[in-house]
């Protein structure tokens, strides 16, 4: 097992794809834990000279290239050896610290959960200074809000044949999910689709509200440390992204239509619980009414979200 690190620079960096046939800036052995950096901000959102702000060297680097910009600024791909369609990657989150000492947060008017209800004209962009000691921010009307950083995307390659897709939605292969869950402690389980499995991650989130629901949380750099595990085909039954932390289990499901994710996400609920405890499904459906706490993660990706939450004492024996 070894250690890597993987700075984001204008050559280990791209914006909002995912793709079977995007090369990878590094390659490592599963088992290998990995420090990645990531940055978020497009020039317009800059703090200004004698804001007290500081700008990373390498956000300015990055956006002084020409690479193609959609979606979200991603730090990756990374291809882990032995990775093969069918397996499962197991991603752990092992640290998460804030890179930089300001984000920043975005109402568009065409986007969002309350689209056209807010007079903006093109969009309202807020700076939001970060104290990183005390990991907490403080915003213009004066509240202050303790940071809990987590990576809004998180993804691998998605199947070869539905080619290359934007980081905006999240779906089979992870993305953009905004699941503020996914914190130091958990590990998050992805399908792989293509050799390698090629992770990215970025958006930074130094914290954020279940919903999102003006699209944006606080986005700022991060910098994230993970261990990456494989499961081969065949030892394990994870068909759709989910996570488990100390205490939880947590499904999660993906679609344009609110109750359909929700569907989707106790269908997954279900399954896992039948698996680790050999009850019946219709046993299972009834212990998630009991048990299981479902929340909206997302509602503003196109692809909304819901999580399921089951605590794992619940699965033992009395």
């Amino acid at each position: 097992m070894t250690t890597h690190s993987l700075p984001a620079t204008p050559k280990t960096v791209h914006w909002g794809r995912f793709w079977s046939g995007l090369p990878p800036v590094l390659e490592i052995d599963a088992g290998d834990t990995l420090t990645i950096e990531t940055h978020s901000g497009r020039e317009e959102v800059l703090p200004p000279e004698g804001s007290g702000m500081t700008v990373a060297p390498a956000l300015r680097d990055i956006l002084a290239t020409d690479l193609p910009r959609r979606g979200h600024l991603l730090t990756g791909p990374v291809a882990i050896r032995g990775a093969q369609p069918g397996d499962v990657l197991d991603i752990r989150i092992d640290a998460v610290e804030l890179g930089a000492d300001w984000g920043f947060n975005l109402v568009r008017p065409s986007s969002g959960t309350l689209i056209g209800e807010f007079p903006v004209s093109q969009q309202a962009m807020t700076l939001i200074p970060v104290d990183r000691a005390a990991r907490t921010a403080r915003l213009p009307w004066g509240a202050v809000l303790p940071l809990n950083p987590f990576f809004g995307v998180m993804g691998v390659a998605p199947p070869p044949e539905w080619g290359e897709l934007t980081s905006i939605q999240p779906r089979l292969h992870g993305g953009n999910m905004d699941l503020k869950l996914l914190t130091p402690g958990a590990t998050l389980s992805l399908p792989v689709h293509a050799e390698g499995a090629l992770f990215s991650c970025g958006d930074g989130h130094g914290c954020q509200g279940d919903g999102e629901v003006c699209i944006t949380a606080l986005e700022m750099s991060l910098i994230g440390t993970f261990t990456f595990t494989l499961r081969k085909a065949g030892n394990h039954s994870v068909t759709l992204p989910q996570a488990e932390t100390a205490d939880e289990i947590i499904s999660m499901g993906f679609h344009a239509d609110l109750d359909e994710a929700m569907r989707i996400a106790l269908r997954q609920m279900i399954a896992i619980i039948c698996e680790r405890t050999g009850i019946t499904p219709t046993e299972a459906y009834q212990f998630c009414s009991l048990a299981v706490d479902f929340a909206v993660t997302q509602t503003v990706n196109g692809e909304k979200g819901v999580h399921g939450r089951l605590k794992k004492t619940l699965l033992t024996k009395g």
